[in-house]
C-alpha cells in the first residue's frame, strides 16, 4: 500500500460513478463510508432499501451492489488508482459488502479504465431491439467481460431460449396473482414522470418503455397493471437476444460477483454500441429458477437474465445524492 490516502474529493468522483450502476427496481441499497485516515472505501447494505416479497434472501441486493463495486473499480483505474478489494471482509457484519483499500501500489487496470465513458451512457432500453443476431465477435467480448470478474455469461440455444421465455410468462402470470408482489412494485416504479420535485429512486414513467405488442422480449411491465393511457403500444422483437449469466456457486459472495460481472458486461455492451434490458422474474420464484438453467453447462446458478441488441437508448432513472449515500470520517 502507498501511505497517502486519497482525498475526499476524489471518493465523492469515485462514488456518483458507482451509484450510476443498476438495481432491482432502482432501489439503490448502498451506503459508502470513507475512512480517510486509512484510505479504505467501505460498501454497506442499505436495508432500508430492500424488496421483501421480491427479494427475500437480499440476492437481488448483493447484486446490485456488486454492480456498484464495479463502477467504483472502473472509476478508480480512470484516475489511476490501484484499489484492493475485499469481499465481505467481517463475517459477523453481513450488510458490510466490501472494502475498497484505494491506496493499492500495483498498475491501475487499463481493460477497466477504458470503460469509464460507458458508466453514464449506460442505461436500461424497454424499447423494441432489431430483430438480427449479434455478431460473433460481440458475443464473446461479453463472454469475457463475464469471465474476468469470475462469473459465465452463456448465449443459449434455440430451444433454451424458448424455455427461458416461457419461463418469464409464467412468472409474469404468477405476479399477477400475488398482491404483496405487485404492491411492491408499484411502491417502486412510479406511473408519474420523474421532475425536479419528483422521488429520487424507483423506475420513472418514461423509463416503462412502450407496451408490448407482441413479440417475445422479456421486458418486465413496471405498469403491473395501472392504467396509463397516453402510454405508447409497439411490437417486440420476436427472436430476442438472450443471454443468462451465472456462477458455479449461490452464496453472498457469488452474488457480489455475479453484480460486478453483470455491470462489466453492461458496460462492455455500451461501449460496442448495444443496449441491454435485464429481467429476474424467472430468477425471483424458486419453483422456476431451477429450471432457467442449461443443464449441460457448468452454470450452477443463474443469477441474471439479459436482453442485448441494437436498438434506442433507455431513459435514466434518478439517483440519489451524494449526501444521502456517501459518509467520509
Amino acid at each position: 500500500m502507498t501511505a497517502q490516502p486519497v482525498d475526499a474529493r476524489t471518493v465523492a468522483t469515485l462514488v456518483a460513478d458507482a451509484v450510476a450502476a443498476p438495481s432491482q427496481h432502482n432501489a439503490q441499497p448502498w451506503k459508502f463510508r470513507y475512512l480517510r485516515d486509512i484510505g479504505v472505501l467501505r460498501l454497506y447494505a442499505d436495508l432500508a432499501r430492500t424488496l421483501p416479497r421480491t427479494d427475500p434472501q437480499h440476492r437481488g441486493l448483493h447484486l446490485s451492489c456488486g454492480a456498484a463495486l464495479l463502477n467504483l473499480r472502473v472509476a478508480a483505474a480512470a484516475e489511476a488508482l490501484a484499489p484492493v478489494v475485499r469481499l465481505l471482509p467481517e463475517p459477523d457484519y453481513p450488510d458490510l459488502l466490501a472494502e475498497v483499500h484505494l491506496c493499492g501500489s500495483g498498475p491501475p487496470d487499463t481493460a477497466l479504465a477504458l470503460l469509464r465513458p460507458a458508466v453514464g451512457r449506460r442505461h436500461s432500453s424497454r424499447y423494441p431491439f432489431q430483430d438480427e443476431e449479434i455478431p460473433a465477435a460481440l458475443r464473446e467480448s461479453l463472454c469475457e467481460a463475464a469471465d474476468a470478474e469470475g462469473a459465465q455469461l452463456l448465449f443459449p440455444g434455440g430451444w433454451h431460449v424458448q424455455s427461458v421465455l416461457e419461463l418469464v410468462r409464467d412468472a409474469e402470470e404468477w405476479e399477477a396473482l400475488d398482491a404483496g408482489v405487485r404492491g411492491e412494485t408499484a411502491l417502486w416504479a412510479h406511473a408519474e414522470p420523474s421532475g425536479d420535485e419528483g422521488p429520487t429512486d424507483g423506475i420513472p414513467a418514461e423509463a416503462f418503455g412502450p407496451v408490448r405488442r407482441g413479440g417475445g422480449a422479456p421486458v418486465r411491465d413496471f405498469a403491473a397493471g395501472r392504467p396509463m393511457p397516453d402510454r405508447p403500444r409497439a411490437s417486440f422483437e420476436k427472436t430476442p437476444n438472450i443471454a443468462l449469466l451465472g456462477t458455479a456457486d449461490d452464496r453472498p459472495v457469488d452474488w457480489l460477483r455475479a453484480g460486478q460481472a453483470l455491470e462489466r458486461v453492461l458496460l462492455r455492451a455500451t461501449a460496442d454500441g448495444l443496449v441491454a434490458s435485464v429481467t429476474s422474474q424467472p430468477l425471483e420464484w424458486p419453483d422456476l429458477r431451477w429450471a432457467a438453467r442449461d443443464p449441460l453447462s457448468a452454470m450452477g446458478h443463474v443469477q441474471m437474465v439479459l436482453r442485448l441488441g441494437h436498438g434506442p437508448e433507455g431513459q435514466p432513472s434518478p439517483r440519489r445524492s451524494l449526501g444521502d449515500v456517501l459518509d467520509v470520517v
